[in-house]
């Protein structure tokens, strides 16, 4: 991920547009989790789909990166250090609306889910997450967008 400097995001909308009519550019998710192994091997099976994984150790990291390079999908682990999931998700909907939102988690319950929902997340996937679940619903999401 190159440098970019706040004055360069405000042409990012033209960017995520153009990125989003090339079929040879892939797709870029952008996986949020405080959890080396976990956001890895997140990061393989999107890898291994043909997507472009963005690593991100955290909340706030995860939302520098949608506020400054196009981004198609975030996947969020509910229980990070600082943001949660539902905080990350709130904060990059106030800079890209659209953008669709998976959280993960350990600690399913119908409370969470029902929070999830009232933010719009996508989907809410309890860990360890199956490669074949978590795919189709990576699909999903970004075919509804």
């Amino acid at each position: 991920m190159g440098a970019v400097h706040p004055g360069d995001c405000s042409a990012l909308a033209e960017t995520v547009v153009m990125t989003r009519t090339l079929p040879s550019e892939p797709f870029s998710i952008v996986i949020a989790d405080d959890e080396p192994e976990s956001r890895e091997c997140l990061g393989d099976f999107v890898r291994a789909a043909g997507f472009r994984p963005v690593l991100a150790e955290s909340g706030e990291v995860a939302i520098d990166i949608v506020r400054c390079e196009p981004v198609h999908l975030l996947v969020c682990d509910m229980y990070m250090d600082r943001l949660t999931g539902l905080e990350t998700l709130q904060l990059a909907r106030q800079i890209n609306q659209a953008l669709p939102c998976i959280l993960v988690t350990a600690a399913l319950d119908d409370r969470l889910v029902q929070e999830a929902l009232q933010a719009q997340a996508y989907s809410v996937l309890a860990k360890p997450v199956r490669k074949d679940v978590f795919l189709y619903t990576v699909d999903r999401a970004l075919t509804r967008r």
